[in-house]
């Protein structure tokens, strides 16, 4: 292992047991920045579970000969000394008093000895199992697994478990990830601006890298791996050719040592066209011999680097970036040659199938369209990457009719943590039930109950290689997400793409227990907040299934803009999109009976009315109100729901830490002012059309259209 590895961990070691009686005697709100995530640690304040704890684990058990099993015994070391408030022993003598016994049967002979084959043979290379059990006489707890980084998966697991304060008496699970595939995008650039980022610098300090491994580097790694996150692309899909070259590849090469031992591996934006950049070749033909022969050297290279490189993440021929188009090949022929060079090595391709330009009238079309007829022509080492939904990560759209049309080639979905259309890291917003609701769509491919989750974990269709990733936003600021509660959607990401059955409130509640409090007025009051969030943040933008209203910089509203009329299609007589049989037809791309619910305007779910359907201002709707009236209320009810927000945070003054008591407080302020700015502007906008009343009782807006207009030129400005 790297000598940067081992001097961190000397540090580390140091730092925290000189720092353990410090803690104890500092207010636990002192110094909240953020930093820790939902890794922090503090001590248990219910005495009596706290002493039941400190019965059941008087000292840890297992061998730390390897990287990984080392950042367990850190990562326990760490952890218990916090939640407990005492130092806990590793030691390979068992205590009588209870012990803690972690490893896999080729590194613990205690864990070889206590009869899991069967269970064992159930958690493949990373699930584990966490028994309570009587191991030579002594009631201990197990943490066991195949592979080393199941422990260390386990560990993270447990140390869960006593952070929200869980009983932990006659434990006997298993847990293992239903997706081979758990990534984190980062569209980060070499000179270390962050695409969709709004949260500082790129984490990646090229500059001093790789002779100096800056701390954050291992903490990151501790954090993906601590919700199962297992593979990383650093760099932007709108590739720079030069991340590949041997300069940066040394560079990289550093972040995959650190990653290593918590599991994490890393993977590479690429330009399809370096080998002319970089190369010097005329052409990057992916059938022209020249140019697989570039491709085979330059992924030798990496993996000289690199030994466990991931593959390799291609955005081709789209949005401007080139692709096997540009030489009269498709996408399947495209992904196939560099599947071929990299499969040798035990290497994935993963191709996105966000693919738009101006070929049709209907964007959300396309990828579908594309796509489809190349199923099965794709090499079994290639992934197609589709977002949840058809369009571009709106705040809400239908799943992506992909999901479950391609039964022969490999499928994983592309969610966004980073908020590009929700406010930025200005706004609160958890995404938790967005992703659920994308995951449990059903799309009726095989028959009633064919979910996209089940898709994506290949219980559907028999996929080699499946999973899950998403865009995240880490930066150098110091909470890492700049906004506190942008780390929820993280946190909710990384454990649904472990197990996506998992409940949105019971992942807010985790994050809330380990990131803020234990105090049941705390986690109700911002699960609270948390669950009022989505909703709002939709209704104040693009309620109704209308998209794409925002400015350039995607942030504040702009319904008048070309880009946006070509989306909502406002007009005297109505609103919306026809994506009906008698519009683009879209609704075809999906399953029966849903391609027949969302082409009849009475049955499609009104959530996504707008989305499938050009609709008269006077449309009845569920509510008894027309369609422009209920619209209209839908923008109040956002704001509405955002003023709820402040109202129920200022409650937790002195309940939580003041620091990020005074930081919500404050983006909430600009929340609520931005939301009336989007109600107000929108509303306005579309009366011109509707020449109908705001419906009485509601606040009128503050000043006129033209107002608002203005404001998209002077007060959203992109960083």
């Amino acid at each position: 292992m790297h000598i940067y590895l081992y001097l961190y961990r000397i540090v580390f070691l140091t730092g925290m047991l000189l720092g353990c009686s410090q803690a104890k005697s500092q207010n636990s709100y002192t110094g909240e920045d953020g930093y820790r995530t939902w890794l922090r640690y503090e001590l248990v304040d219910n005495q009596q579970l706290l002493q039941a704890y400190k019965n059941q684990i008087q000292q840890v058990h297992l061998n730390t000969n390897s990287p990984t099993m080392q950042a367990v015994e850190e990562e326990l070391l760490r952890g218990l000394t916090g939640l407990l408030g005492t130092k806990v022993e590793s030691s390979l003598k068992l205590n009588p008093n209870g012990t803690l016994v972690l490893g896999t049967p080729e590194n613990s002979p205690l864990i070889a000895s206590l009869n899991f084959n069967e269970k064992l043979e159930q958690l493949g290379t990373e699930g584990f199992l966490i028994e309570e059990k009587n191991v030579e006489g002594h009631q201990c707890i197990v943490i066991a697994a195949n592979t080393d980084l199941g422990v260390l998966y386990g560990t993270f697991h447990f140390l869960r478990m006593l952070q929200t304060q869980q009983n932990i008496s006659d434990l006997e699970l298993i847990s293992v990830p239903q997706c081979k595939l758990r990534l984190a995008n980062h569209w980060d650039n070499l000179d270390r601006s962050v695409e969709r980022g709004y949260a500082g610098r790129s984490l990646w300090e090229w500059g001093t890298l790789p002779e100096y491994a800056h701390p954050r580097y291992t903490d990151y790694a501790r954090i993906s791996a601590s919700v199962g996150i297992n593979g990383v692309a650093i760099n932007n899909v709108n590739a720079d050719a030069r991340f590949i070259t041997t300069q940066f590849l040394k560079k990289i090469a550093m972040l995959a040592d650190i990653f290593r031992p918590y599991g994490v591996k890393v993977y590479l934006a690429i330009n399809y066209s370096s080998p002319v950049t970089l190369g010097g070749l005329k052409t990057a033909d992916p059938l022209a011999p020249e140019v697989i022969a570039w491709w085979e050297k330059k992924t030798d290279e990496i993996y000289s680097q690199i030994p466990d490189f991931g593959g390799f993440l291609v955005k081709a021929d789209s949005e401007g970036q080139p692709g096997p188009k540009t030489y009269g090949r498709n996408h399947a022929e495209g992904a196939n040659m560099l599947a071929d060079v990299i499969k040798p090595f035990g290497g994935i391709v993963i191709w996105r199938a966000f693919v738009y330009g101006e070929r049709q009238a209907d964007r959300v079309r396309e990828a579908y369209d594309e796509f489809v007829p190349l199923d099965g022509k794709f090499a079994d080492n290639v992934v197609l990457q589709i977002k949840n939904g058809p369009l571009d990560f709106m705040p809400r759209e239908p799943f992506s009719p992909l999901f479950g049309a391609l039964p022969h080639t490999n499928t994983m979905i592309e969610f966004q943590v980073t908020q590009e259309y929700l406010g930025n890291a200005n706004h609160l917003l958890y995404k938790g039930r967005m992703f659920k609701e994308s995951l449990d769509a059903d799309t009726y491919a095989k028959g009633k109950g064919t979910t996209v989750g089940k898709v994506l974990s290949g219980e559907a269709y028999d996929y080699p290689i499946s999973g899950m990733t998403a865009v995240v936003n880490p930066g150098t600021d110091r909470n890492w997400t700049r906004h506190p509660f942008v780390q929820s959607s993280w946190f909710a990401f990384g454990r649904l793409a472990w197990d996506y059955n998992l409940d949105a409130e019971q992942l807010a509640e985790q994050w809330i227990r380990q990131t803020f409090s234990n105090n049941e007025t705390v986690v109700e009051t911002i699960k609270k907040i948390m669950f009022l969030s989505d909703e709002a943040g939709v209704n104040y933008r693009e309620p109704l299934g209308l998209t794409h209203i925002g400015t350039g910089i995607h942030y504040g509203p702009a319904p008048w803009s070309n880009r946006s009329k070509r989306f909502h299609q406002a007009d005297d007589y109505g609103i919306g999109f026809d994506r009906s049989e008698n519009g683009s037809n879209a609704v075809e791309q999906y399953f029966p009976p849903l391609n027949e619910i969302y082409n009849d305007i009475d049955r499609v779910p009104e959530k996504y009315l707008l989305w499938f359907h050009h609709v008269s201002w006077n449309h009845q709707m569920k509510s008894g109100r027309t369609l422009w009236e209920e619209l209209v209320h839908k923008y109040y009810d956002g704001v509405k729901a955002v003023r709820q927000m402040q109202q129920e945070w200022n409650t937790l003054e002195g309940r939580i830490d003041e620091q990020r008591f005074s930081h919500v407080k404050a983006l909430l302020e600009i929340q609520e002012k931005d939301a009336v700015i989007w109600r107000n502007s929108c509303v306005l906008y579309f009366q011109t059309f509707s020449q109908k009343p705001i419906p009485p009782g509601l606040e009128k807006p503050e000043f006129d259209l033209e107002y608002y207009k203005q404001l998209e030129h002077r007060i959203y400005i992109s960083e």
